[in-house]
């Protein structure tokens, strides 16, 4: 059983960890809501394609969560930020008691998970690679990115190593934390610049190094970055983007070479737009602005600190959900102070 794992949710982040873990031997289960994705992942003839880094395919079990049977003491949670109470509840009783939800999501989803299954039965991680889901049945894994995986409490387990033992499978240099909060609320800070990108056209390494929009891209980051300063939560940089460049007592040349180094680092991937971008415009659904900026906005009014950005952005990207404003390089100049 302790070689069993569940992935609830194949898209991009379950589907690529989940195909790695297959490939190497793992018993891996999928669970998606999507009939089609299921059925190309399960079949014998075709598999799971994985395609970018690597070109490979992995047929697994997979299912549709009403046709599901069986527990696992290892359940992978990667969907959306703003499905995670659901999606909890519905894997609850697939869950062995002695058994953890692992969250691949992005934001502050650990929480959620705790309040249905139990803190005891929460782990969380921090995963920075790119990858599309592109079509039923096919995923294109383009960078790999920084992973890190810790438990709630920041104790050392067995479980969280042998869970980092497993993850090298995908990715090599994952590493096991003490401090998860210092990670996650890094990558909420970063994300607040691909919601930005989303709102228009050019590409995330374009985007980063537009001079007439740095004001605004600015003071997003700043925003969330200094919230958590507040909270007491020392943030860590990741692949390019560093934290401390946008503290109020930073300077210019702080922020300048973490911009550069943050476009060096998108600038060779062959995934050039945000998952979110994508969201808007080829998914045509619904974003996890809420799930993520939305958390910070409440956050913040709750220590009466003031996020006027960050408020702005998220009224951008649901007008762009709603369709009353279409995804336009200029959306972000109206932002500026």
């Amino acid at each position: 059983m302790d070689n069993k794992i569940l992935i609830w949710g194949a898209g991009a982040i379950g589907g690529t960890v989940g195909a790695y873990l297959a490939r190497a031997g793992l018993s891996v289960t999928f669970v998606d809501i999507d009939a089609d994705h299921v059925t190309q992942i399960r079949d014998p003839q075709r598999g799971l394609r994985m395609t970018g880094l690597e070109d490979f395919n992995v047929v697994a079990p997979a299912f549709l969560p009403d046709e599901l049977q069986g527990r696992w003491k290892r359940i992978f949670l990667a969907v959306k930020s703003h499905h995670t109470a659901q999606a909890t509840a519905q894997l609850q009783p697939f869950l062995a008691e002695d058994g953890y939800v692992l969250s691949l999501q992005n934001g502050l989803c650990e929480s959620t998970i705790a309040q249905v299954v139990g803190a005891d039965r929460t782990l969380g991680a921090f995963v920075n690679f790119y990858a599309d889901w592109m079509a039923p049945g096919e995923i294109h894994f383009s960078n790999r990115g920084a992973a890190v995986i810790g438990e709630l409490d920041g104790s050392m387990t067995t479980r969280l190593d042998k869970l980092c033992r497993d993850m090298r499978h995908f990715e090599p240099d994952v590493i096991q934390t003490d401090n998860l909060n210092s990670w996650l609320w890094g990558k909420l800070a970063y994300g607040s610049l691909l919601f930005a990108q989303a709102t228009g056209q050019m590409g995330i390494a374009d985007c980063l190094a537009r001079q007439d929009i740095r004001p605004v891209l600015t003071q997003l980051a700043a925003e969330v970055v200094q919230l958590a300063e507040v909270l007491r939560i020392p943030l860590k940089g990741f692949n390019g983007f560093e934290p401390s460049a946008f503290l109020q007592a930073a300077s210019d040349r702080e922020r300048d070479n973490t911009f550069a180094a943050m476009v060096a680092f998108n600038r060779p991937n062959s995934k050039t737009h945000s998952g979110i971008w994508r969201d808007l415009a080829v998914r045509k659904r619904v974003t996890e602005v809420d799930g993520q900026l939305g958390i910070v906005a409440g956050m913040a009014a709750e220590q009466g600190m003031a996020c006027p950005t960050v408020e702005a952005l998220i009224t951008m990207i649901h007008q762009i959900e709603t369709g009353q404003r279409l995804q336009a390089d200029h959306n972000l100049n109206e932002l500026l102070p």
